[in-house]
């Protein structure tokens, strides 16, 4: 099953993405965005930037736990991920963005 980016509008009016694996279990979000043209914007520089290995940078929480943000060439954050328990599950979580974005439907959710 392949990956989708789910498109939402907050109470605030802001809209930001999620980006879903197959199994429906979010792999990345994005910023809020004020209007909905900025927000696919996001998605499109998700779908070209998540294929490079350059463009995703390790982190550790506060508490330690691992996670990743994804990086446009500039330098900006497009997307970050979950909490992971172990650096190998964030790597599966990096792996997982980078076969899912490319090819992601897009599915806009009604707030």
């Amino acid at each position: 099953m392949a990956g989708k980016f789910v498109l939402k509008k907050n109470t605030k009016d802001q809209y930001y993405f999620n980006l879903l694996a197959g199994n429906n279990q979010v792999i990345l979000s994005s910023e809020t965005y004020a209007s909905k043209e900025n927000a696919l914007n996001g998605i499109e520089s998700v779908k070209k930037n998540a294929g490079k290995d350059t463009n995703f940078e390790k982190k550790l929480s506060t508490k330690g736990d691992p996670f990743f943000v994804l990086k446009a060439p500039n330098g900006q954050i497009i997307g970050k991920s979950e909490m992971y328990s172990s650096e190998t599950a964030m790597d599966k979580g990096i792996a997982s963005v980078k076969s899912n974005a490319p090819d992601a439907t897009v599915v806009e959710e009604a707030s």
